[in-house]
């Protein structure tokens, strides 16, 4: 049942909301812009970096919005200059232990951090904080961690958590020495699905692939269906001088911006020289190019003469889990009902 609405007051405006709605959630469906570095999609509400501080009527402090529910007749104030002065405060804070290498950093204007800092024109932090240990991790074939640029928001602990439920990572050590890592300081080892680096705010987790093959605005977008199996996941492919150099998932997708591995990480066999790019027949006792429709006269002329000779039931299909569901319903179809064969199977079931 849909939810009784309640009113509430955003900046001296009155809006509808649902009860169970935070107030962080109430002013993104009012495009209402309140700073988050922690918060993310279909993830719990952790409250870690605090950026998202407001002001309510009547309570004593300013609170998170990412965890505090609305409550009817709630009156919100999301830009005063005191909430200013706490959040320059905290970037400020983040900035004075984060490494300053912005320059040559994957994520260089794809960073929440920078887009903060760059908000409230602060260059340089004007306190002095301890840098974290330069610690990369890159024994993984395709995520790299640099821990000096970690900011501790819990993203990727999360989504390996709540969404994956993987739980291969989690926050090891306390105060200053707390940083993100395995058990027992072992190697990682997961599903390698790449969740952490889509939900990294910064550049602790990048993606070893796509490492110094173009900034995400020097490459053109091209969105596409993932080509693994028949689930149909979308993909936003990042395509520089013709070359596939990344990917990801739009959070408004179908699958939500998830990816397995094969489609965050599997994409190299498209430029791949072994690459089977057109059809071969075999002339001579050597393959040679062929066109298209020359090759497939040749399988439906074979495909007669072994019914003929031999009868239906010496030919058999075998059906491919990266076609999709219509594909593979076609392809049975066309066993049984052409071929005249019950012989069809799935390489999934196998």
């Amino acid at each position: 049942m849909e939810e009784k609405k309640i009113y509430l007051s955003i900046n001296g405006k009155e809006v509808a909301s649902a009860p169970s709605q935070t107030i962080l959630e109430v002013a993104r469906e009012n495009k209402v812009f309140i700073p988050t570095l922690c918060d993310c999609q279909n993830l719990s509400p952790f409250g870690a970096c605090r950026l998202c501080l407001v002001e309510v009527a009547g309570l004593p402090k300013l609170v998170p919005a990412c965890s505090t529910p609305v409550a009817a007749g709630m009156k919100i104030r999301t830009d005063s200059e005191k909430i200013d002065q706490y959040r320059r405060l905290i970037v400020e804070l983040l900035l004075s232990d984060h490494e300053p290498d912005c320059m040559f950093c994957e994520k260089a204007g794809d960073c929440l951090l920078q887009d903060l800092a760059y908000q409230y024109g602060l260059k340089n932090s004007r306190l002095k904080g301890e840098r974290r240990a330069a610690l990369i991790d890159d024994s993984n074939p395709f995520i790299e961690r640099d821990n000096s640029k970690c900011i501790l928001c819990g993203r990727c602990v999360r989504v390996c958590d709540e969404v994956q439920g993987v739980s291969a990572i989690g926050f090891i050590g306390r105060g200053f020495q707390t940083r993100i890592g395995t058990p027992f300081n072992r190697k990682l080892n997961c599903e390698f699905c790449g969740q952490c680096i889509a939900s990294c705010p910064v550049g602790a987790l990048t993606s070893k692939p796509a490492r110094r093959k173009g900034r995400k605005w020097q490459t053109r977008w091209v969105k596409t269906i993932c080509p693994y199996c028949g689930c149909g996941c979308n993909l936003t492919l990042h395509i520089k001088d013709n070359e596939i150099v990344g990917v990801h998932s739009d959070s408004s997708s179908p699958n939500e911006g998830y990816l397995c591995s094969k489609g965050r990480f599997g994409y190299e066999f498209v430029h791949h020289p072994d690459r089977l790019q057109f059809p071969l027949i075999r002339k001579g006792g050597q393959l040679v190019r062929a066109e298209w429709y020359e090759a497939l006269r040749l399988v439906a002329t074979k495909f007669q003469e072994i019914k003929s000779r031999h009868g239906n039931n010496t030919l058999a299909g075998l059906s491919s889990a990266k076609c999709t569901n219509e594909e593979n319903y076609l392809f049975q179809k066309f066993v049984r009902a052409v071929l005249g064969t019950n012989n069809v199977d799935h390489c999934a079931r196998l």
